[in-house]
């Protein structure tokens, strides 16, 4: 086990880099935003695009893998649900506090760590997981919010749910990234050389934003954050290990690696809606805050378990 902690130490020891940047003022928020949109933009989108094409479909999509991961996701994000709504937090809210239950921070944490600590195999598993995070629970945020004020389902909030899926860069390189694949073509050197390049800047620069972004967020109402953190780092990866190796029993190694992606801390871009919307921005803050410190223990924990399985 401490093994598997040193592994993922230096991971934490950048995001903590950034942390300490941000918060003596050396590294702006403006600079964090700047940094954040390169990452989000070009340096992560090379990378998903370099792994899609050396994938094809038939290695990637797994309907059973799929059903494990969406039936527990749904459980941990209906349970988040409840315990809102007996809180009395309006539908807007809880579907924000779901929201935190369960999207990890797979895109700028998970791919760059699991793949490098769980080997290339992980790369299929992870997209497929960050996939399902940003179609179906991503549109349903958006759909329960928007239907919530205007009080009735409608075209327009379905045509917001794809247009928001057709301008995030993570699904259009990933689709890009199959299809080239599915053309059976060849990658040429000078293009591979270019993606490796550019991809290579995703992780260090993906985990120092990850630190300089946490230094502008607080702790406000701690405890349901604590919660939400709590749902995020322990119940999610308990009942994806639940799903996927004994209700819809999934191979080992995916098993292993779906299991891992969802021990991560809440994601980045729940902040980003919630703030966008104007609904809980600083609880989801927060969340954040306590689930990445967290995290650097139990993130350990899941992988060296989840080593085991395979």
């Amino acid at each position: 086990m401490l093994d598997i902690f040193l592994q993922t130490l230096p991971f934490f020891l950048i995001i903590g880099l950034g942390y300490g940047a941000a918060a003596t003022g050396f590294f702006t928020a403006e600079a964090t935003a700047w940094l954040t949109r390169f990452v989000f933009y070009f340096a992560l989108s090379a990378m998903l695009f370099r792994f899609a094409a050396n994938l094809s479909l038939a290695e990637v999509f797994d309907l059973r893998f799929v059903l494990a991961y969406l039936w527990a996701t749904a459980a941990v994000y209906a349970l988040a649900t409840m315990v809102s709504f007996l809180r009395g937090a309006s539908l807007e809210e809880a579907a924000v506090e779901a929201q935190c239950a369960v999207i990890g921070n797979v895109g700028f944490l998970g791919v760059p760590m699991l793949v490098l600590l769980m080997g290339e195999a992980a790369i299929g598993p992870v997209m497929l997981v960050l996939a399902v995070d940003l179609i179906v629970f991503g549109s349903l945020i958006v759909i329960l919010i928007t239907g919530a004020r205007d009080g009735r389902m409608s075209v327009r909030i379905l045509g917001t749910v794809g247009m928001g899926l057709l301008r995030n860069p993570m699904i259009v390189s990933i689709v890009l990234g199959l299809a080239w694949s599915g053309l059976r073509l060849p990658i040429p050197g000078p293009m591979n050389d270019f993606l490796s390049l550019l991809g290579g800047a995703a992780t260090p620069g993906a985990l120092f934003a990850i630190g300089a972004s946490l230094a502008g967020k607080s702790a406000e109402r701690p405890v349901i954050a604590g919660w939400l953190a709590v749902c995020k780092l322990v119940l999610h990866p308990s009942f994806v290990a639940l799903s996927a190796l004994i209700l819809f029993p999934v191979a080992p190694y995916p098993a292993a690696v779906m299991i891992a992606a969802a021990a991560l801390p809440v994601a980045g871009n729940v902040y980003i809606l919630a703030q966008h919307y104007g609904v809980a921005p600083q609880r989801v803050s927060a969340s954040i805050l306590i689930s990445t410190v967290a995290a650097v223990v139990t993130v350990s924990l899941v992988i060296g378990w989840v080593n085991e399985l395979y």
